[in-house]
């Protein structure tokens, strides 16, 4: 069947829309002047241009600007935007206009019709108006910078917040799980001094702490919202208080705290914010893989690898080798950071291209900001619930490699002198003799002093062994 089209109309003239699709014309000149990725935004922005209208239709309603009527039914239109019933009718590319003005006249076309169309009017009627009504008191300039900040900051508290926080407490817990589980340190990747997995797994979960730390410390730039500086920041055609009542709205739709930019100017032309964000996103994200990179090591074998800790069997790992198990989540994390480095470029560049009075990349910063985010938060759960809380220590393995380690010698430094010491672990080396045994045939260690001085659980804390 023919697919059926009305006729809407904007400044330049006459557009075919489909029938059923929400949207006006000044989206569908979009959608044939945009078809360059397929990838439209996602349901964290969608949501975010529904709270804002909804929020200016409030705001202007209060002050006397909006008809009720009109403010009402734009406000339902726009809870339904907000609750996902209309995400199919946003398929705008995220590569078009640089101030997103495609998509702010996206949502006050899909909002103007169905509010129209809630009012008992026919779809296309204008009786609710995408720009007099819906786009009452703003421009794209405010609106998309706005709706980036909403849903930059609803991501980090609602999404990647509690995902950290997940894995923070899994963690947290192995630590605990693991505090006896005496094993080789290792730096550049060779033996070193003894640790126990319980402190490798305590630094995990402080990489962590620390990573929420820094996501929370951009909340105060990012709650800034350029709503009410219209065109270029200096709020024509707005009313003075429309800016604070609306963020005022928003912060009690969102449950997120918001508030008028300090400099409409700086909020609309920079987006320094989304830069500093996305740089502590990208710094989670490294967080992220060094700790999978160490994981995959100390489960590397499990026979002819380090075999510290025994990981879970998620999937079959080979379409060729039988019984081979991969570290799959490990990997999947791995991946994500290189994504969110990816992005972080992104994000950065197209934060720094502000030119006079309006940065031109507005949708290309929301859309990698809010991919990180995205990503982030679902690999943070995924690799704590089905990677983190299965792992299990290979408590009598990491015991015999301890005792074989060179390192051990260390301790013998304020007992015999670092040379001797070094004679001492060469030695054993060579011949395939533990620290302990070399030191005692030399006569450098009585029995006593070697149970002391060279007891690998003692050397995992700070102190000097064997001093009176």
């Amino acid at each position: 069947m023919a697919e059926e089209f009305r006729t809407e109309e904007d400044s330049l003239g006459e557009m075919q829309v489909p029938a059923d699709a929400y949207w006006g014309a000044q989206t569908q000149r979009a959608l044939e002047n945009f078809p360059i990725s397929g990838i439209s935004f996602g349901r964290r922005f969608v949501r975010a241009l529904g709270v804002v209208k909804k929020a200016a239709a409030e705001a202007n309603r209060d002050l006397e600007l909006l008809e009720d009527d009109v403010a009402e039914a734009i406000v339902e239109a726009a809870d339904e935007v907000i609750a996902g019933e209309h995400d199919e009718q946003f398929p705008v590319d995220v590569f078009q206009t640089g101030s997103g003005t495609s998509s702010n006249m996206n949502a006050n076309e899909v909002i103007a019709n169905r509010a129209a169309e809630l009012t008992g009017a026919e779809i296309g009627d204008r009786v609710v108006h995408p720009n007099d009504h819906v786009n009452f008191g703003q421009s794209s300039n405010d609106v998309i910078p706005t709706a980036m900040h909403v849903a930059s900051l609803e991501a980090i508290e609602k999404d990647v917040i509690p995902a950290l926080d997940t894995l923070r407490e899994h963690l947290d817990r192995k630590a605990e799980e693991f505090d006896d589980v005496v094993k080789t340190g290792r730096t550049h990747l060779q033996d070193a001094t003894p640790v126990t997995l319980g402190q490798e797994f305590g630094g995990y979960r402080t990489q962590i702490e620390k990573g929420l730390g820094r996501v929370d410390d951009v909340r105060p730039r990012l709650s800034e919202l350029a709503l009410g500086g219209t065109a270029t920041g200096t709020g024509l055609n707005t009313h003075p208080e429309f800016p604070g009542r609306a963020a005022e709205y928003i912060t009690k739709e969102t449950g997120v705290q918001f508030r008028e930019a300090d400099d409409h100017f700086e909020a609309q032309a920079a987006h320094d914010a989304m830069a500093e964000a996305h740089g502590a996103l990208r710094t989670v994200a490294g967080s992220l893989n060094k700790i999978a990179n160490d994981l995959r090591l100390l489960a590397s074998g499990p026979r002819n690898g380090l075999g510290e800790i025994e990981q879970p069997e998620n999937q079959p790992g080979s379409s060729i080798m039988p019984g081979k198990i991969n570290p799959v989540i490990a990997e999947a994390v791995n991946q994500v950071h290189k994504q969110v480095v990816g992005n972080d470029a992104a994000v950065a560049a197209g934060a720094a291209e502000g030119q006079l009075d309006l940065n031109l990349y507005k949708p290309v910063c929301a859309h990698n900001f809010l991919q990180s985010a995205e990503l982030i938060a679902n690999a943070s759960a995924v690799f704590a619930e089905r990677f983190v809380e299965p792992l299990e220590a290979n408590r009598e393995h990491c015991r015999d490699q301890v005792e074989q380690s060179m390192a051990l010698a260390t301790s013998l430094n304020v007992h015999i002198g670092y040379d001797r010491a070094s004679e001492v672990a060469k030695t054993a080396s060579k011949e395939g003799k533990t620290v302990r045994e070399v030191a005692l045939e030399k006569g450098y260690l009585s029995e006593t002093e070697a149970d002391e001085v060279l007891d690998p659980v003692k050397m995992t804390r700070r102190g000097i062994l064997g001093d009176e």
